[in-house]
């Protein structure tokens, strides 16, 4: 079919020539494909699609009370896709072009505390060094306290974590290379905590005839070859329980979130931050200046000659 080889067509361009992530051309397939049954059901296609049409779609998006930002990627999806066959010569116009994008909050990352986040750590570690029932249980235990350290050490996102090749890891070394969005490259620390647990695993990966051959530091018997965001988002959830911590509240994401609010509660540089999340445009890492905010004026009120005076006056 026509708009099939159109999708593959403008998936491709996006995979050669902007680098895109595989989690990205997914979630850009299924939203073309859902925008084609739209065009279809209405007897258009690709090359008819009107901007009454589009905003028709984005309407029937909204009356399933989806999430304004999955919306906002579905039109995301849309108006590269007719970007590219107007460059492409395939359409001699963009009907995207009249189309506005919806209004987003801009909701606060969800963050957990540090004394959480110690809890969690303290009961991982304690879990790897206690593991003994089966051999399935250790590897789980002490696979799961290197993820943990690792993440909340780094800040690194959940899909480059699993995906980590086992040559990244050498002896001692300090500092991570890591891969990202578009495979640009950064360096990620570990601290003492985490190289100690990366070490342990490291040990039993080595010995496991199952994983010593693996090319993947954190292998697993999934399709891809390791672990899955899916198998580990679970295993933290389980473990968040076991810490007396709500399971909804935990995910690697949050992790992540946990390690730059932490940071930047404690003095980190915004810029330092944004390199180490690895994201391209500071204005994605400005959703933890509210942690900024926080830090500043407690700085205010505590060394201002005046800022008791102002509290008290407030």
């Amino acid at each position: 079919m026509q708009h099939i080889h159109l999708i593959e067509s403008f998936l491709e361009m996006l995979s050669a020539e902007r680098g895109a992530a595989e989690n990205t051309l997914s979630a850009y397939e299924r939203d073309l494909s859902s925008y084609a049954e739209h065009l279809s059901g209405r007897g258009h296609d690709f090359l008819k699609a009107s901007a009454d049409d589009i905003r028709d779609y984005l309407s029937g998006l909204e009356r399933s009370s989806m999430a304004p930002s999955t919306q906002a990627r579905h039109l995301s999806a849309i108006r590269q896709f007719h970007k590219f066959l107007f460059a492409e010569g395939i359409r001699g116009d963009d009907p995207t072009g009249p189309i506005s994008n919806p209004r987003l909050g801009r909701p606060l990352p969800k963050v957990m505390s540090i004394e959480e986040v110690s809890r969690l750590l303290e009961l991982a570690e304690s879990e790897a060094l206690s593991a003994k029932d089966t051999d399935a249980a250790i590897v789980r235990a002490k696979r799961l306290y290197a993820l943990i350290e690792i993440l909340y050490a780094s800040g690194m996102r959940v899909s480059e974590l699993v995906s980590l090749p086992a040559n990244v890891a050498r002896h001692g070394q300090r500092f991570l290379s890591i891969s990202g969005k578009g495979n640009k490259e950064r360096l990620v620390p570990l601290s003492k905590p985490a190289l100690a647990a990366l070490g342990d695993w490291l040990k039993l990966k080595k010995t496991h005839k199952k994983y010593s051959d693996s090319p993947y530091l954190f292998p697993a018997g999934s399709a891809s070859g390791h672990l899955t965001r899916q198998a580990f988002a679970r295993d933290l959830k389980r473990l968040a329980a076991r810490a007396h911590i709500d399971p909804a509240r935990l995910s690697p994401h949050v992790l992540r979130h946990a390690f730059a609010s932490h940071l930047l509660a404690n003095g980190a540089d915004l810029r330092v931050v944004q390199q180490l999340l690895g994201h391209s445009d500071i204005s994605t890492t400005q959703i933890y200046t509210h942690v900024l905010e926080e830090r500043l004026k407690k700085l205010v009120t505590d060394h201002h000659p005046l800022g008791k005076v102002s509290q008290n006056r407030a």
